[in-house]
């Protein structure tokens, strides 16, 4: 075999998520659409926000000159500058475009950090439930994926995290609102990690940075606010997409963000988009950049998420199962009735309901739901839902 043994390995282990979907579609072919309830992929069904629309149109009609070339390796200016006054204005912290990279979604934005900061063994705390993809771009850059295990609440474990860090501790990912679970971690969770990763700073004389997943900071219900880790931790690096709140995932458009605060911010930023090159993305999409840096403060219809949360919601507590009620994103990551979750897989898609298991996510005994859906998708997998629950627990 001539494919590397590492990435053997990986595809051996590749994301459950992209299993069920691909058994998605061939039981669609086997039974048809309307029988099957695909509730796998994070994949939003709403459409983008007309102001997208009506700024690509206005892009497209201007016929601007040079607008496909190669641009700087970090972006437009124009589009850093946007990102930096929303920055400015959602925290109250000075950026500038200097502090911003403009990146090929969040995933880019993760690896090309990763890749800037790690040497061979070094480590990357994950705060499990975590998004899978988190181990193999880790394992991408020669560094060490460190889990760590959350509290019944599904928040970290905080002596488990101290525990965790080490000499080669490199960088923490958070994920807020977390993916699978949906859950924000407080203000009171985020202060607690910042302050453990000073002290271990101090203690073993490391530097740690605090690597802020966002993908779904917008996506927030009932009327909860965003902490923002950098209020806490001067060496925090956002990274984020448009994926779920313009609802563009396939159009890869996403940034980095440095805190105007943290130190040697300019040879950080040169790393990184030195990477961005030498990793192969060379410049984020350069349509999607015009087109976002208008629509900074434009989101999807958060209330459309929030009425299919609570239709899902009603639909698991009646029908017996435990699940802590999301605050964020569009995932619900309810307990399994049975131990091993395997087997309640097993029995909702024989009733037409696709689910992840709560193992790709390095929690057993657990299972996400992606909501992102049509509201007759949600509405068959009750079904299958509530007979499932019959089924193991007669």
């Amino acid at each position: 075999m001539t494919i590397a043994i590492n990435v053997q390995k990986h595809m051996t282990d590749s994301s459950w998520i992209r299993r069920m979907f691909e058994l998605g579609i061939a039981l669609k072919n086997e039974r048809g659409e309307e029988n099957v309830f695909d509730l796998s992929l994070g994949n939003p069904v709403v459409e983008p926000p007309r102001a997208f629309h009506d700024e690509l149109e206005k892009f497209i009609q201007s016929h601007p000159k040079g607008a496909h070339r190669y641009m700087p390796n970090a972006g437009y200016s124009f589009a850093r500058q946007a990102i930096a006054e929303s920055l400015c204005a959602e925290t109250g912290l000075k950026y500038q475009k200097e502090h911003i990279m403009m990146s090929v979604g969040a995933a880019g934005a993760l690896n090309v950090v990763i890749h800037a900061l790690c040497d061979p063994g070094d480590e990357v705390l994950i705060l499990s439930p975590y998004f899978a993809e988190y181990l193999f771009y880790a394992s991408n850059h020669n560094a060490l994926p460190v889990v760590v295990k959350p509290d019944a609440s599904l928040l970290p474990d905080i002596e488990d995290l101290k525990s965790k860090i080490s000499p080669r501790t490199k960088l923490l990912i958070l994920n807020s609102p977390n993916n699978p679970s949906g859950v924000i971690y407080p203000e009171s969770v985020i202060e607690a990690i910042s302050k453990i990763l000073i002290e271990k700073e101090h203690e073993l004389g490391v530097k740690i940075y605090l690597v802020s997943d966002e993908p779904y900071r917008r996506i927030i219900f009932d009327g909860y606010k965003y902490p923002f880790p950098q209020h806490y931790y001067e060496r925090t690096i956002t990274v984020t997409s448009h994926a779920k709140d313009l609802a563009l995932p396939g159009e890869r458009i996403g940034y980095l963000a440095l805190h105007p605060q943290i130190e040697h911010h300019e040879t950080l930023m040169d790393a990184f988009v030195f990477c961005n090159r030498v990793l192969g993305f060379v410049n984020a999409p350069a349509i999607m950049q015009h087109v976002v840096s208008k629509l900074q403060n434009v989101t999807v219809e958060v209330a459309d998420y929030q009425a299919k949360r609570d239709f899902l919601f009603s639909v698991l507590m009646e029908a017996g199962y435990e699940v802590r009620k999301p605050e964020g994103a569009f995932y619900m990551f309810p307990k399994s009735p049975v131990p091993d979750e395997m087997e309640l897989i097993n029995v909702l898609q024989n009733e037409g309901v696709l689910v992840v298991p709560g193992r790709g996510f390095g929690l057993p005994g657990y299972f996400r739901i992606s909501y992102c859906v049509d509201d007759a998708t949600l509405q068959g997998a009750a079904v299958g839902f509530r007979n499932a629950m019959r089924k193991l627990k007669p």
